[in-house]
């Protein structure tokens, strides 16, 4: 299999795997809007999981363009639209933007995500700081009294 080979194949296995991610953050989206918390958890860890794949195909995809380039005697630091125009093949081109579109995709719902977390994280504040108004112990910081009549 020739070097430029083997980087294709990588950029679909890079490209199919955020689209697992992508997946996976669209099931965490619908996960947050109900308030489903293990199930929260459970997506988490396959996160992790996809992000360390993602990180080793990363790493394995700029070492075989360093060795493209070393073999064809480029400048190492070369990008896929670069590599595309080197060698003349369309395909690193149309993945460049596929992965660019995919990984705007995951931005954006990383963002909306987050502003879920966010949202959800202040309606327990806001709910346990109206349970803790029935708490029979007084604290020092309590600005009210709770009275009751003994009949």
């Amino acid at each position: 299999m020739t070097s430029d080979t083997a980087i294709i194949n990588l950029l679909n296995e890079q490209l199919n795997t955020y689209k697992m991610l992508h997946n996976l953050l669209k099931k965490e989206r619908a996960c947050l809007i109900n308030v489903q918390s293990e199930e929260v958890e459970t997506i988490s860890k396959e996160k992790d999981t996809i992000i360390m794949r993602l990180r080793l195909l990363e790493e394995e995809r700029q070492r075989l363009i360093k060795q493209f380039a070393e073999e064809k005697g480029f400048n190492s630091d070369i990008n896929l639209e670069e590599l595309g125009r080197l060698t003349e093949k369309k395909v690193f081109i149309e993945l460049r933007s596929q992965l660019m579109s995919i990984l705007q995709s995951i931005e954006e719902m990383n963002k909306f995500n987050s502003i879920l977390i966010d949202r959800t994280l202040n309606y327990i504040k806001t709910n346990t700081n109206f349970f803790n108004l029935f708490k029979t112990e007084h604290d020092s910081q309590s600005t009210g009294v709770l009275l009751s009549k003994e009949t």
